[in-house]
């Protein structure tokens, strides 16, 4: 049986440690340049009928099913090359490998993020954040619905989320309830979203930046918790 830790702090990656709204950004400046407007449209189009289909975002998806409409375009090699060698580590948000060594004195810290089984652990690779959290990095199609898996990989008697989408945490505290704390960073489109912000409950931290952690003690972290009530082990 795996050691139970006080607490585990589990990161989300996309507009939480990792400025994802300008990755996509420079994608779709890259597209429209290298396949002009019509060509990037359509891509677009494709990637969000696949994103309602799959539930999470997956751009080389989305790449192979717009080669299959233009079989004979060699650019679209290229396209793939783009995406995976563009330079993740400069996206990442000020202080967010920071707040993982801050976050990693008092417990393990864990990628869990969603995903496709390529471009996903390659963007936690080349940003780097994958070795800030000594290869601790779980990555689901629908994380939210894989708690019991999380749990019996980094079992703890609390748990941290750290994600831009209130949707999330909020799902992942109607399961764990006391257990978890739930820090809510104002970062990316999600976060500013009034009508997702309107439809679910507020987290029990919010922030405005993932490096607002780093002002952050472990008594403040397990405050919203029976743990944090009781005290817990520093």
């Amino acid at each position: 049986m795996m050691p139970l830790d006080e607490v585990v702090f589990l990161l989300d990656v996309d507009n939480t440690l990792l400025d994802n709204d300008r990755i996509v950004a420079d994608l779709d400046e890259h597209l429209g340049r290298e396949f002009g407007r019509e060509s990037r449209d359509r891509y677009w189009k494709i990637f969000e009928a696949l994103r309602d289909e799959v539930g999470y975002s997956d751009y080389l998806g989305a790449l192979q099913r717009y080669r299959i409409e233009d079989l004979t375009d060699p650019r679209l090699l290229m396209m793939s090359c783009f995406l995976v060698d563009y330079p993740f580590a400069k996206r990442l948000y000020p202080g967010a490998q920071d707040v993982i060594q801050h976050l990693g004195k008092w417990g393990p810290t864990v990628i869990l993020s969603d995903g496709d089984v390529v471009f996903q652990p390659r963007k936690a690779k080349r940003s780097g954040l994958w070795d800030a959290v000594e290869g601790r990095v779980l990555i689901y199609l629908n994380k939210e619905q894989m708690l019991t898996e999380v749990e019996s990989r980094y079992p703890a008697r609390h748990y941290v989320m750290v994600d831009d989408k209130l949707r999330i945490l909020a799902a992942m505290k109607s399961i764990w309830g006391d257990r978890l704390t739930t820090v809510f960073p104002r970062q990316g489109h999600y976060a500013f979203d009034a009508d997702i912000i309107a439809k679910f409950p507020p987290a029990d931290l919010t922030i405005e930046h993932i490096s607002d952690l780093l002002n952050a003690d472990l008594p403040t972290l397990l405050g919203f918790s029976e743990v944090g009530r009781h005290g817990a082990k520093q």
